[in-house]
């Protein structure tokens, strides 16, 4: 039976296919994105060729993916134990923030240990690069700059002359001349990419490609992009703020919870040892509003300052304003505050900040951010030696939460003397004083009663 060619319109951004041409993507809305392509029709004739038979998972031989540091030991934290042969990992952040200044702290780490390094550059000059590496210290043998905007000439230098460790920044900068469109459209990139991605496998070189950052944070390109390879790492940073945090947002060969700290500083990117001390500095301001919950990123126990102000509102719709907390789950817990426990912020405006620029996922900081706001909205000042562990539902019920032997370890290191956790938490020995409760309320009874 004959094949029927079919015409179909797809987008290079998510994927979406139709049959009509359209300027503007339904699923995604980008413009322009919508391109023709020829698939042919499913054939429901006689099946001539071979059928391949499927292998049982069982019978599979596993190998340990073989792990190279990469010298810096928060990177490797994020990436579960340093690079992998062959593998890819894309790292993206805003313009400014330290991408490539990590990267060649990671290149002269690794020629320090004796591996061929090789930058490939299509936005930097050699004289700029080589400048920033004089001033940072990393003038190493074994690290070889090529900037060039011919990224096939630029990977066959890579496979010809043995590099163990390769870096292609940025992704947006070169061209793939079996694609159509100008250097960072998504066509380019996707090509790029797919070239990157396929030196890297064809001769087991760990690669990194650097990727540009959208206005809404996400990593500019095709969602494809971050399918091809197989980390994908997020750089970010305040502006205003040397503190600089590392994530993975996808990560075949390991965890995407861990966290990575860095400080920029003159001299380079340097770890954070004691992060705690970074989001918690230990004072006492002796004002309502402030609790510490100890909250778990990857791995890791973090000490976090939460800060609630609570005010009179002169406007019939209070506002409500969160930084590091997102304001639906402040609002939440409002609403849980005043039903099961009577602490009323109908009439006041209510402002949350984290301090230190932290965002708080981990759900065992709801007890931190109701005894921050409690102790606001009564103006009463809690103790400055208890800290928070726990997940409060709807109910007002205090849950217990993942880990919570760490975290009162990491708050007994801090110099605390009670941790407030929930009831149903399983019997330990625990170096402080541990104050269990079921529900909610008892924080207003034991703290915020005048």
């Amino acid at each position: 039976m004959a094949k029927k060619e079919i015409r179909l319109y797809k987008c290079s951004e998510c994927g979406y296919q139709s049959q009509t041409f359209m300027g503007k993507c339904p699923k995604c809305g980008s413009w322009g994105t919508l391109e023709q392509e020829a698939q042919p029709a499913v054939s429901h004739g006689p099946l001539n060729e071979p059928v391949r038979a499927a292998v049982p998972i069982s019978g599979l031989e596993v190998e340990e993916q073989e792990r190279i540091p990469s010298g810096i030991d928060e990177l490797d934290r994020v990436l579960g134990g340093g690079w992998v042969r062959g593998g890819v990992t894309l790292l993206g952040g805003e313009p400014g923030v330290g991408k490539s200044t990590l990267l060649l702290q990671v290149c002269a780490e690794m020629a320090k240990r004796g591996e061929r390094v090789i930058y490939i550059s299509g936005e930097e000059s050699s004289g700029q690069l080589a400048l920033r590496g004089r001033r940072l210290g990393l003038m190493t043998p074994g690290l070889d700059l090529l900037c060039e905007s011919d990224l096939p000439s630029s990977l066959a230098a890579a496979e010809k002359y043995g590099y163990g460790f390769m870096v292609i920044d940025s992704v947006q900068a070169f061209r793939a001349d079996s694609e159509s469109g100008w250097a960072g459209s998504p066509n380019q990139v996707k090509g790029v990419a797919a070239m990157a991605v396929d030196t890297a496998k064809r001769c087991s070189i760990p690669t990194v490609l650097v990727g540009h950052i959208t206005k809404q944070g996400q990593i500019a390109g095709p969602k494809l992009l971050e399918h091809l390879v197989d980390v994908v790492l997020l750089f970010s940073g305040e502006q205003n703020s040397p503190n600089r945090l590392l994530r993975a947002e996808k990560n075949r060969y390991g965890s995407t919870e861990e966290l990575g700290i860095f400080e920029m500083s003159d001299k380079g990117l340097s770890a954070v040892n004691d992060p705690s001390r970074l989001y918690w500095n230990g004072t006492d301001l002796g004002s309502s509003g402030v609790s510490i919950a100890m909250t778990l990123e990857g791995s890791r126990a973090l000490a976090a300052e939460i800060q609630a102000l609570a005010c009179p509102t002169p406007f019939p719709y209070p506002k409500r304003t969160a930084r590091g907390v997102d304001v639906n789950r402040l609002q939440l817990l409002l609403a849980v505050l005043e039903r099961r426990c009577g602490v009323a912020t109908r009439a006041s405006d209510v402002y949350l900040n984290v301090a230190g620029g932290l965002t708080l996922k981990d759900p065992a900081a709801d007890l931190g951010i109701c005894a921050s706001l409690a102790s606001a909205a009564a103006d009463i000042e809690l103790p400055s030696d208890v800290c928070f562990i726990g997940e409060v539902g709807l109910a007002g019920e205090v849950r217990p939460c993942a880990r919570t032997p760490l975290r009162i370890k990491e708050a007994a290191r801090l110099g605390f003397t009670r941790a407030v956790i929930s009831r149903r938490t399983p019997k330990e020995t625990y170096p402080i004083e541990t104050l269990k409760i079921s529900s909610l309320r008892e924080i207003v009874d034991l703290f915020l009663k005048r």
